[in-house]
């Protein structure tokens, strides 16, 4: 190894990263606290070749220029400086260490206890990591102009569906080579049943380069989700088949062809270097105490991850939207979904949504016009924060997901709370400063039950987890009909599905932006697991075999996107008590109960009560609806609101059917129709 074979010029500070100029490649990274910093040059065999010290150093930013330098060169960094744990100072030159900006990688990061930067004593790790880090390349990726532009959405026509990439095409009926892959997302089946759904928006699972976690490891177990981020810029490389660049901004292209919205699920709250006495490989090494937060010596876990980034620090704030500006302009998403979202409108420690990254989100040109979803929540003080992010944002509604299973499992008190909910949870999304469109409904998501399993499990079954089945929310306001897990039983399976499908119309009826958990539609089911973060197999992978569940819930679910396409006031009304809406004409919506007449005070308070029904009217009279929840098993008849000759069936669950001038609830069900 030498340090004299290149010749160096100053270089630049900006951009930050790797840049190929007309002489060789600018290198700009920051570390403010740093002594020294070093560039380390790799041959493809992963041999150090040439280390470079640093020389220039503006505003925390050390910079040069390598002349001869050329796209393709594997790199990494080393950092000298304070070695005080106490102070978060951890610089330790045996550790290699990634560059923050890179845009790929050599490979997949794997724990190693070589990466420590410290020893269990506190003391310096002495042992050289660079055999067990993966190396920066210099890269120039570009956007070509001839690809597809970003399919615009109505705001009132949103559906997110949340897809995995390897879970959605791993068992495709396709090439092997394609299977678990960008590409595969977007083969031929694929896009087929995508586009059966009548779906907007493809919510893409963490695609950023992960690390599987250290307790992991010895039980032979992988980080599946992929909520563990190594990198900012670099895509995945395990679900590429050779260069996850190029292939991630296919799938992007061809999911967008197919007429697709697309927002990518992001993990800006923590990295996978966990622990102050884990892995140092990328931030820790540079700059410590500058992107984790930390109070009185101690790291500042609000995430439940090891770490959490200070996105109050201005070199945090500066990654994350460039990192935010680069997927949007270069790899091509539409938007984002944040992970964790309340450790981003953290300052010091509080939220406030007048916190300066949330606010450079919002002032970008670029980012402001993306769609935006927010996790409102963190495991630190303060963490739930529902309702209370800037008007830029749309947020995961929690309270819905728990009134709406509440509701249909036939819990007394329910209905008043459920009409809430229904209409857009207007005691967080404020009339006259939101529309309901903020809030993002969902019933199930990635942490937690599948909506088969929500039907199907009254307990958490995750022992397959390895941690004796503590792990996973123990309350998940569930009902199995029954019998725990997989039955032969007929009567319960249809049951079990008719549940499903008043889950699916209850969502895709209500006021606001819908949210569906992939393979949903499917029945899928993970065999009760409610945190199946580490399983990285069958129990995730969906299924594609035909049956009547899948057929049902297809149907349901393309049913009512058609009709929320069609129709806005289904997914937003535009009330005369709104200000939000002051200049607009006013729809109208009431309540009625069975029999047909407008809800009483002695009716909402009913304990007991198990159905409700509503009338949805737009301003201009030209479309009216009746839409029907019960939610007991008890058959009940109830007054239609108009001439049978003048209403029209648009959806039922199968125990809804209209006989003798009436609506006639055999058992739980929902129903939607036309009045005119």
């Amino acid at each position: 190894m030498t340090t004299t074979d290149h010749a160096i010029s100053t270089g630049s500070p900006f951009p930050l990263g790797a840049t190929v100029t007309q002489s060789g490649v600018n290198f700009a990274v920051v570390s403010e606290d740093a002594s020294q910093l070093y560039l380390c040059l790799f041959d493809m065999s992963g041999n150090e070749q040439t280390r470079l010290p640093f020389t220039q150093k503006h505003r925390g930013i050390w910079h040069m220029e390598v002349l001869g330098l050329t796209e393709g060169q594997h790199y990494g960094l080393r950092a000298e400086g304070a070695f005080e744990p106490a102070q978060q100072q951890v610089f330790n030159r045996h550790k290699l260490l990634i560059d923050p900006y890179t845009k790929d990688l050599s490979g997949k990061l794997v724990w190693h206890p070589d990466q420590a930067a410290l020893t269990q004593d506190n003391q310096p790790n002495v042992v050289d990591s660079a055999d067990c880090v993966p190396k920066s390349i210099v890269r120039t990726i570009q956007s070509s102009p001839d690809r597809p532009k970003r399919v615009r959405i109505s705001p009132t026509s949103r559906a997110l569906y949340e897809l995995h990439v390897k879970g959605f095409s791993q068992n495709l009926p396709i090439a092997d080579a394609l299977k678990g892959t960008y590409l595969g997302v977007i083969s031929a089946p694929g896009i087929a049943h995508l586009q059966s759904l009548n779906i907007t928006t493809i919510q893409l699972m963490p695609c950023f380069s992960f690390m599987n976690e250290r307790h992991l490891q010895p039980l032979k177990l992988n980080n599946y989700w992929g909520y563990n981020p190594a990198s900012f810029f670099a895509p995945e490389p395990s679900y590429a088949q050779q260069d996850a660049v190029v292939e991630f901004q296919l799938m992007i292209d061809g999911l967008r062809q197919a007429g697709f919205e697309v927002i990518l699920d992001v993990v800006y709250n923590h990295t996978a270097e966990s622990e102050l006495n884990q892995s140092s490989v990328c931030f820790r090494g540079l700059d410590n105490a500058r992107y984790y937060r930390h109070q009185h010596g101690d790291y500042l876990n609000y995430t439940g991850c090891g770490n959490c980034i200070d996105t109050f620090s201005p070199s945090s704030i500066r990654l994350i939207c460039d990192s935010m500006r680069y997927w949007v302009e270069i790899m091509g998403v539409d938007g984002f979904r944040f992970d964790l979202g309340v450790d981003l409108g953290r300052t010091d420690h509080e939220f406030t949504p007048n916190a300066p990254l949330l606010q450079a989100i919002l002032q970008d040109p670029i980012l402001s016009t993306t769609c935006l979803v927010m996790e409102p929540w963190d495991i630190g003080p303060n963490g739930y924060q529902v309702g209370q992010f800037p008007k830029g944002f749309l947020e995961c509604n929690d309270q819905y997901r728990d009134t709406i299973r509440r509701f249909w499992r036939g819990d007394k008190g329910a209905v008043p709370e459920f009409a809430t909910r229904f209409m857009g949870s207007r005691d967080y999304f404020h009339k006259g400063q939101k529309s309901a469109l903020h809030s993002v409904n969902y019933i199930t998501y990635h942490d937690g039950y599948t909506m088969k399993d929500l039907v199907s499990y009254h307990q958490r079954h995750n022992m397959a987890n390895m941690e004796n089945n503590r792990d996973g929310h123990g309350d998940n306001i569930s009902q199995n009909f029954g019998i725990e897990g997989e039955t032969s039983d007929q009567n319960i399976q249809a049951q079990r599905l008719n549940q499903q499908l008043c889950f699916m119309a209850t969502l895709l009826l209500s006021q606001g932006t819908p949210h569906i958990l992939g393979g949903d539609e499917l029945s899928h089911s993970q065999q009760g697991n409610n945190n199946a973060y580490c399983q990285d197999n069958d129990l995730t992978w969906l299924t594609w075999q035909a049956s009547q569940a899948r057929t049902e819930l297809q149907h349901t679910i393309s049913t009512l996107m058609s009709l929320r396409k069609r129709y806005p006031i289904l997914a937003n009304l535009h009330l005369d008590d709104d200000t939000l809406y002051q200049h607009t004409d006013a729809d109208h919506i009431e309540w009625l109960n069975e029999q047909g007449v407008p809800m009483t005070g002695a009716n909402w308070s009913d304990k007991n009560r198990h159905f409700i029904a509503l009338t949805l009217t737009s301003a201009d009279l030209l479309a009216r609806f009746w839409i029907v929840f019960y939610n007991s098993d008890t058959p009940i008849n109830a007054t239609l609101p108009s001439d049978p000759k003048h209403l029209k069936a648009l959806y039922q669950t199968p125990g809804m059917a209209i006989e003798n001038n009436q609506l006639n609830c055999a058992y739980r069900g929902v129903f939607i129709g036309q009045i005119g």
